[in-house]
């Protein structure tokens, strides 16, 4: 009876731990940055994902646990020819992550050493489309290349490549120093250009100076050809004037009119030569004292013949 009493505690404790055991094997959990790759028999089953997942004990097993967190190629030196003949040394690295862990377990063994192959045989086919020049202005674009040439050769392993740097370009020494020599030449050839500008830009200014001054003379002369034209017209009225109402005083009282414009004219010449400052004398001839009084005499029949 005991024999047999203890024989039944041992299959219980059996059973039990056949029971923690199952359910060990049957719960997975799988962390944030991992997934689990299950085989069943020895060949792909399922892949599971963060969280608690529950697979078939004695028949599923957890494979593989690959980690799906952004990795980072360790940095490599590729050697490449520009399209200018020139060797230079491209330092590059490489950011990538397992989108799909399956493929990247079965279809290649070291994934590393692919994406290491690959970038290699990408990052020489796009330098080599660059001259030296080009290829040390240009590393945004060629960043951008090259990520999108290895992402296309990378997908099939299941990898996403997030990033591609090229970081250092490293050059021999008589290559830098022909590019400081072709430096050199292209600052002084810019100084030369800016100084030409500077000498062309103050002959320019000077040239606008005379044009303007030049403009400023002419409409000075202008202005004052108006004035003068403008006076002359304004005396031809006036005389015009004048002449017709001499003509009037003609017409309407004859002869006398004519002798007082005659009269008038010749006391008019004769204030002029007074008023000369050349002539300290002025010697008249005695008839003189006739003409002015036949201009007060005519001047009172005119005033009669007006009433």
């Amino acid at each position: 009876m005991e024999v047999f009493y203890n024989l039944s505690s041992i299959i219980s404790i059996l059973f039990f731990g056949f029971v923690i055991l199952t359910i060990y094997l049957g719960v997975k959990i799988v962390p944030q940055s991992d997934v689990f790759i299950i085989e069943r028999f020895g060949k792909y089953s399922k892949t599971l994902s963060a969280g608690l997942s529950i697979i078939i004990p004695y028949l599923d097993k957890v494979a593989h646990k690959i980690s799906i967190l952004e990795r980072q190629l360790k940095e490599f030196t590729i050697s490449v020819i520009s399209k200018d003949n020139v060797e230079v040394k491209l330092e590059t690295t490489v950011f990538y992550r397992l989108v799909d862990a399956s493929r990247s377990v079965y279809r290649i063994r070291d994934v590393q050493s692919a994406i290491n192959t690959a970038a290699t045989s990408i990052v020489r086919s796009a330098a080599g489309r660059l001259e030296l020049d080009d290829l040390q202005s240009s590393r945004d674009s060629m960043n951008e290349e090259i990520s999108k040439n290895l992402q296309q050769a990378a997908e099939v392993w299941g990898i996403e490549i997030t990033r591609t740097e090229i970081t250092d370009i490293i050059v021999d020494e008589q290559t830098r120093t022909s590019q400081r020599q072709q430096l050199n030449a292209e600052r002084t050839r810019r100084a030369t250009i800016a100084e030409a500008e500077g000498e062309k830009r103050s002959v320019e200014l000077k040239a606008d100076a005379k044009l303007y001054e030049a403009q400023r003379e002419a409409e000075a002369i202008k202005i004052t050809a108006d004035a003068d034209a403008y006076s002359i017209k304004a005396k031809a009225k006036a005389d015009a004037e004048q002449t017709h109402l001499l003509a009037e005083a003609i017409a309407k009282n004859g002869q006398p009119a004519i002798n007082f414009e005659i009269m008038k004219r010749q006391v008019d010449a004769i204030g002029v030569l007074a008023s000369s400052p050349s002539s300290k004398t002025l010697i008249l001839p005695t008839d003189i004292t006739g003409i002015l009084g036949g201009i007060e005499t005519l001047m009172h029949s005119l005033t009669k013949k007006g009433k």
